[in-house]
């Protein structure tokens, strides 16, 4: 029997609003920190969508405030300020339903990242969840959707859907894959589909 097509999902800001969870754990890591609004909104101006290394951040962070988190603790703390929408989660669902293999795959830490997909709910309703450290390879390199695909049970046909230009949509369309870019980021080759919100990009798997 034919293996199934692959929908591969980014996980944040594409699954989840990453954006949003971190600014909820920056006001709540200094609060407890006893260092007050101006540390988080530092915190926030500064991190740069999660993109800047949390050694960089949290080293001007210290030398702003004389204090930081560890990237042990941040990385088990955040996830909890993590969510799923429920139609994120039906979406998905029905999308396994209807044959697809579902496969989140995401650059980041295990830890973390596992931590995420956990608390949300979102890896118990995919067929496999990729992360760049355990797999030892980052998007946009096409090997890490070929682990996918493998790991998934699919053909390595389908789709990509992600928030990054460079990391999804050139990352899927160098594995074969048809994209879908999700939100506003400029840069990189264009998507198949641009679309503002992952439920649309349901609608245009499923069609």
């Amino acid at each position: 029997m034919e293996r199934a097509w692959l929908a591969c999902f980014d996980l944040d800001n594409t699954l989840i609003d990453r954006d949003a969870a971190f600014r909820d754990w920056a006001r709540w890591w200094c609060d407890e920190a006893g260092l007050g609004e101006a540390a988080a909104a530092w915190l926030i101006a500064h991190d740069n969508g999660g993109f800047r290394p949390r050694e960089e951040l949290f080293a001007g962070l210290r030398q702003e405030f004389g204090v930081a988190p560890s990237i042990e603790s941040y990385d088990r703390e955040h996830p909890s300020f993590t969510w799923a929408d429920a139609a994120v989660l039906e979406g998905l669902s029905a999308l396994r339903a209807a044959g697809w293999r579902v496969a989140v795959v995401t650059n980041g830490t295990v830890v973390q990242q596992t931590l995420k997909l956990e608390h949300t709910g979102i890896a118990a309703v995919v067929d496999y969840c990729c992360v760049s450290e355990a797999v030892g390879v980052r998007k946009p390199d096409a090997a890490i959707f070929a682990i996918a695909a493998e790991r998934a049970g699919a053909v390595l046909d389908g789709w990509m859907v992600g928030d990054h230009p460079a990391y999804d949509v050139a990352g899927g369309a160098n594995a074969g894959l048809r994209t879908i870019l999700v939100g506003d980021r400029a840069g990189g080759p264009a998507a198949d589909y641009s679309v503002q919100s992952v439920l649309e990009a349901f609608r245009i798997i499923a069609s």
